[in-house]
């Protein structure tokens, strides 16, 4: 299912790109407006675009940046046809769009580690990724990170896909857990555990960034843009790197600076939304701010082949590049 609707929007976004043409170069000092899709809800995880808007980090680089917080923006099937010239996208949305023919290039690495984990309640007993064998586990579907996590948990030890049962739950893990429907789902690091253990559930949880390295989400761009517009890209890279900087080193002004952006957030549980935001931090640091690693993209090409999600192996160098790193 999750490969037959990928294989429907990307063949929508290959129809388009024929009728795009690239625009010509636009000068630094000229303001360039672009809208970002982000592919989820105002929330603090985004903290590094709202602190490089709030800063005039963007403004500093004539860029005017928008968020497009629609669930229904396919941000890499834009990229790629060239109706946009940046989304936010994990590394498996990348390759593939590449499978398919859309020129989409990973161009900034924000997530250094990819953020997933299987959570289940203590008594349980899973402690490693072995101990997931013959358990029910309940995820939103068989597609996106949580999937992509999962089964890179699974082949890390060893287990079969039939080995467990998949249960899909949809975006309801907490809940699921809280009233006893589910002893074992798959989330976000920085959410499901951190919600659970808030309402006061004892939880174990197994990161997938542990077990194996894979490339998460970051920015994507086009091969037209980087042809024709290399200095937006640039632009753009400093800007959101200084937004990351500067959020790391500075948390809590990084926090207040959020709630301008996310509704709700002055009223919610301080306690859990700075933590949210603590655990996120941990997965932006890097020695190097943007970089992409090659090992991580090598593993995800594999991992995506043993899915059957891709035929064969793509040439992962031009999946991705680190020219705009600052």
């Amino acid at each position: 299912m999750f490969r037959k609707f990928v294989l429907i929007m990307l063949g929508l976004a290959l129809g388009l790109s024929g009728c795009v043409n690239p625009k010509s170069t636009n000068e630094a000092s000229e303001v360039r407006k672009i809208r970002v899709p982000v592919g989820y809800i105002p929330n603090v995880q985004f903290a590094p675009f709202y602190v490089a808007m709030e800063k005039g980090y963007f403004a500093e680089e004539g860029v005017e940046i928008e968020l497009d917080y629609s669930f229904e923006t396919t941000g890499v099937a834009l990229v790629g046809a060239s109706e946009l010239q940046f989304a936010v996208a994990s590394g498996e949305e990348v390759l593939l769009a590449r499978a398919q023919g859309l020129p989409v290039v990973y161009m900034f690495a924000w997530y250094q580690d990819f953020p997933v984990s299987v959570v289940a309640k203590t008594e349980q007993n899973i402690n490693s990724p072995a101990d997931l064998k013959g358990k029910k586990i309940g995820l939103p579907g068989l597609y996106g990170a949580s999937y992509i996590g999962l089964e890179a948990l699974l082949f890390s030890a060893g287990i079969a896909s039939e080995d467990v049962t998949l249960d899909s739950i949809g975006f309801n893990q907490v809940e699921a857990m809280a009233t006893g429907q589910q002893d074992v789902v798959v989330g976000y690091a920085a959410n499901e555990p951190i919600q659970l253990r808030a309402q006061g559930y004892d939880v174990t949880e197994l990161r997938v960034a542990d077990y194996v390295e894979l490339t998460a989400n970051g920015i994507v761009t086009n091969e037209i843009t980087i042809e024709t517009e290399p200095d937006l890209v640039h632009r753009v890279a400093r800007a959101f790197a200084r937004g990351i900087e500067y959020t790391v080193a500075n948390p809590d002004e990084a926090y207040e600076i959020c709630k301008k952006y996310v509704e709700g957030l002055s009223s919610a549980d301080e306690a859990v939304q700075k933590q949210v935001l603590a655990i996120s931090i941990e997965f932006w640091k890097a020695e190097r701010t943007g970089e992409s690693n090659l090992q991580a993209w090598e593993n995800m090409n594999d991992l995506l082949v043993k899915m059957d999600l891709l035929k064969e192996l793509l040439d992962v160098n031009k999946a991705f590049t680190n020219e705009f790193v600052p």
